[in-house]
């Protein structure tokens, strides 16, 4: 099972007194890292066990139930990784239900906050994913405007995109070449995107998408990317399969 780390910052501060009056002045910053893991577990608290009792069943009634499974455990990391693609390919895959047909799918680095352990996959797992309220979108950019936002990803180190697309950057994060389905991206075509509405308003130094056209963001919660992602893996389950993606050279460094 992956691991959680818990980031802590710590202030000092140097009091100075003038007169009868006081202040504080920040003097420094540390901060650290606290691993938690089944450590903890080995001396419980049964004060604290018995208080949080009742609460721990309702949680995990909520977040228990299981939703897939995984052949290995999946991480996010640039340029490419398992996990990042199988999101990016999710967004492509949810697109038949809003009647899109979308080139390619893309989803952010930075709004991936946790893992996938090999087995079981539940609710509470994909939330810990997929813990903001993000939404699908779906837009329109030129050709140029592509090559703009894969510009934009060279910059940030990369971010997820789905099956077809061919990325390479240079090790001064530059833009070397995209190709779609093995074709060039061509300047003068319109290409349709399937996106998380934070990623359609510019955000994560994406800007080219704030040139997109024929914007569709359905705001209903049932589009929240946490049940998008849900309704795939119920559906993989269905079908009596388990969920195994993997990196593909979608983005290389050169």
């Amino acid at each position: 099972m992956y691991k959680k780390t818990v980031y802590l910052s710590g202030l000092t501060a140097v009091l100075a007194l003038t007169g009868c009056a006081s202040h504080y002045e920040l003097a420094g910053i540390q901060r650290t890292r606290v691993l938690v893991d089944s450590r903890y577990d080995a001396t419980p608290d049964a004060e604290a066990a018995r208080f949080m009792e009742p609460f721990k069943h309702k949680v995990d009634s909520v977040m228990g139930p299981v939703v897939g499974e995984v052949d290995h455990e999946m991480v996010a990391h640039r340029p490419e990784s398992d996990l990042s693609n199988l999101l990016a390919d999710i967004m492509v895959w949810s697109a038949r239900s809003y009647n899109e047909k979308v080139d390619f799918g893309v989803y952010n680095m930075g709004g991936i906050r946790a893992a996938l352990s090999k087995g079981k996959v539940t609710y509470g797992d994909v939330l810990d994913i997929a813990p903001f309220e993000n939404k699908i979108c779906f837009v329109t950019l030129t050709g140029e405007k592509v090559l703009e936002l894969f510009s934009q990803m060279a910059h940030t180190g990369g971010e997820a995109v789905s099956h077809g697309v061919e990325l390479v950057f240079t090790r001064d994060h530059k833009l070397k070449s995209a190709r779609l389905n093995g074709k060039e991206i061509d300047p003068k075509a319109t290409y349709r995107i399937a996106t998380l509405d934070y990623l359609a308003q510019g955000n994560d130094k994406m800007e080219a998408f704030k040139s997109a056209t024929n914007v569709v963001s359905p705001q209903a919660s049932s589009n929240n990317t946490r049940f998008l992602i849900m309704n795939y893996f119920k559906e993989q389950t269905a079908q009596g399969k388990v969920v195994n993606s993997h990196k593909e050279g979608r983005i290389r460094v050169e």
